[in-house]
């Protein structure tokens, strides 16, 4: 059931019917936008990289490893037993997984187990985010709760990945999708009120500098170093 299902929802992202290609064609901007701090940090691949989660995605320079077989996905495998060596990746990212694994800790320890010596991981969860399954959605995580899966890993940057505009901007357009039984007026609600208030998501740029910010922040980010 779990496997069918996200591989509907896979052959939904990448199907080339012609329903399907003008929806994707017509899907508004994300509601979000990304940290410029995030992004500036160094972290260079080394000759082996891992990216847990990618699924269909296909994922330059890293090994990826997912639940499901699909397009892209080298290994098949879960987060919280990976099939490889220990020390023998430089870089691992996991975005936006931990929210969707039964043990969080085990997954934490196993990239710690597989990251070489000197080596970063690049962990992302959601804070103030709406409820989206793949397969299954267990959990939020506060920044402080984040840093606490980190265990012998240092902490060597944190932030707001997307910030409080994006929180608020997805509720939004959730909560306008629940009067609407019918999916296709779901999906008409979500393109007409997305591209309405996209603009809006710009304002995070002032937001992430600010302290308060994390009232309401969307995903936080940690980069991890192993000593």
């Amino acid at each position: 059931m779990e496997a069918s299902s996200v591989r509907h929802l896979h052959d939904r992202r990448t199907s080339q019917r012609w329903s399907d290609r003008l929806t994707r064609l017509l899907a508004p901007p994300a509601p979000l936008i990304r940290n410029p701090a995030e992004l500036s940090f160094d972290a260079p691949l080394g000759r082996w990289n891992l990216y847990i989660g990618g699924a269909g995605s296909l994922v330059e320079g890293y090994v990826n490893v997912d639940l499901f077989g699909l397009a892209g996905v080298d290994v098949v495998a879960t987060a919280e037993q990976l099939p490889f060596s220990a020390g023998l990746f430089q870089r691992v990212e996991c975005d936006a997984v931990l929210e969707h694994v039964t043990d969080p800790e085990a997954v934490v320890h196993e990239i710690a187990r597989v990251l070489a010596p000197g080596g970063f991981a690049h962990i992302v969860a959601p804070f103030c985010h709406s409820f989206h399954e793949y397969p299954r959605d267990y959990r939020r995580f506060t920044p402080d709760g984040l840093k606490r899966l980190a265990g012998e890993l240092e902490v060597v940057a944190e932030g707001w990945r997307t910030g409080p505009t994006a929180t608020l901007l997805l509720f939004l357009i959730e909560y306008a999708k629940l009067w609407f039984a019918w999916r296709p007026l779901r999906l008409a609600v979500h393109g007409v009120l997305g591209w309405l208030l996209f603009p809006f998501r710009y304002l995070d740029w002032f937001l992430f500098r600010s302290p308060r910010a994390g009232r309401m922040g969307n995903h936080y980010y940690l980069w991890l170093r192993k000593n």
